[in-house]
């Protein structure tokens, strides 16, 4: 691969996730100042996620795996991305919003596997190349955290009040229609020839990977990875929310030492697993979550504002050493014949169906907690940290630890930031 393509590659990274990260992060806060959302409705909203990792595997697979560029297709997305986006911004009542918000994640979820498919068309070694260029993506999420509390404080009281932070919407609308725009200009991705191969709806949907489910160890581990995302969902519904709910300064900007540890515990993976097994890897993940959770729940934005952030930066270990660690497990049990079947069964799984039931969750709770003075939080955070903490224990106690072959490259392979 050319340094002139890798630049390519990796300003389209950085776009598709400033697009998320510019936007997803605030969705809440924005919907109770601003729409005056109940927990209920801020949980449809969010739902809207797990909706479109559920439709995605049958736009990718049914139209750019078979008829259309992976690039052209990725264009006229974010195209139609950018003017729902628009929309969103023009929205000023629940009722108009969900809708716009709906068909634009049904549209977005695609995207995130046609910039892997674009990207690793053009590795030899994918192993090799594809983290130095996935890392760009993280890099766009955290610079979109940054402009929007840094730069133009969107997020403070005094801006939200005005109705500013619908701005963001505005401003990924404008990068989606770039990205649309730019990636007509990327490398050629056309669809494999098939050699007349008939469509089969179970490859489409990842079900050939059922069969694992026949392995004890993968059964757990998938039951696991749902109900993990139950309490998953609660940190994206809740937390940005929570953070300016308790008047946390910045707090979008704060948010994005998330991401930077993300970078950082994504390097340790290979470490931890060859050191301690694939099962204390995973537990390690899974501890977090309840972990952070606490923190949130006892921590405030004064004297004990450091156990905020310290809940914040544990998103590395949370998210790598579960989900990627995961990917690479479920990577070495899928064999040969479907590996990309098993990875779209346990994004359908967790981003479909486990964050689909945790975003419900978590609104019932928000409502169940919410007063003329905003939540009690503490109440609200220790839902998910129980919950993350039985699931640690399920898993402890069912799950054998066993050796697994991987390779490094399937570290990098997510699609969260």
């Amino acid at each position: 691969m050319s340094r002139t393509v890798r630049l390519r590659l990796c300003v389209m990274m950085f776009l598709q996730f400033f697009i998320w990260g510019g936007w997803f992060v605030t969705l809440g806060s924005y919907l109770a100042a601003n729409l005056h959302a109940s927990g209920a409705q801020t949980a449809l909203a969010y739902s809207t996620q797990s909706w479109g990792a559920i439709i995605a595997p049958f736009i990718v697979g049914l139209i750019a795996d078979r008829y259309v560029n992976a690039e052209r297709l990725l264009g006229v997305l974010h195209i139609a991305g950018g003017l729902l986006l628009y929309a969103l911004y023009e929205a000023r009542e629940f009722g108009a919003f969900y809708p716009y918000v709906l068909t634009y994640m049904i549209l977005y979820m695609p995207t995130l596997a046609l910039v892997n498919a674009i990207a690793f068309r053009q590795m030899a070694e994918p192993a090799r190349h594809f983290s130095g260029l996935r890392v760009w993506g993280t890099i766009g999420w955290i610079v979109a955290g940054l402009v929007i509390s840094y730069l133009f404080a969107w997020d403070s009281p005094g801006a939200m009040r005005a109705g500013l932070l619908r701005k963001t919407f505005l401003m990924c609308s404008l990068a989606s229609c770039a990205l649309g725009l730019y990636s007509f200009t990327l490398p050629r991705t056309p669809p494999q020839p098939r050699q007349g191969e008939r469509l089969r709806l179970q490859e489409v949907l990842g079900l050939d990977a059922l069969r694992l489910l026949r392995q004890a160890n993968f059964a757990v581990f998938f039951a696991a990875s749902i109900l993990i995302c139950i309490p998953l969902a609660f940190y994206y519904q809740n937390a940005n929310q929570f953070l300016t709910e308790i008047q946390v300064a910045n707090a979008t900007g704060k948010q994005t030492i998330g991401q930077m540890s993300e970078v950082l515990f994504m390097l340790a993976i290979p470490l931890f697993l060859r050191t301690f097994g694939m099962k204390t890897t995973l537990l390690i993940g899974m501890l977090a979550w309840a972990c952070r959770y606490v923190l949130f729940a006892f921590g405030n934005a004064h004297e004990l504002a450091f156990m905020l952030l310290l809940g914040i930066a544990l998103h590395g270990v949370c998210y790598d050493f579960f989900f990627v660690s995961g990917q690479i497990y479920t990577d070495s049990k899928a064999g040969a014949t479907h590996k990309a079947a098993a990875q779209g069964l346990i994004t359908l799984a967790t981003y479909g169906l486990g964050m689909l039931l945790g975003f419900s969750a978590a609104g019932l709770i928000d409502d169940l907690y919410a007063s003329g003075a905003g939540h009690d939080w503490r109440s609200i955070w220790l839902y998910p940290a129980g919950f993350a903490a039985l699931v640690f224990v399920f898993f402890a106690l069912t799950f054998r630890n066993e050796k697994v072959a991987y390779h490094v490259g399937a570290a990098a392979t997510g699609g969260r930031a």
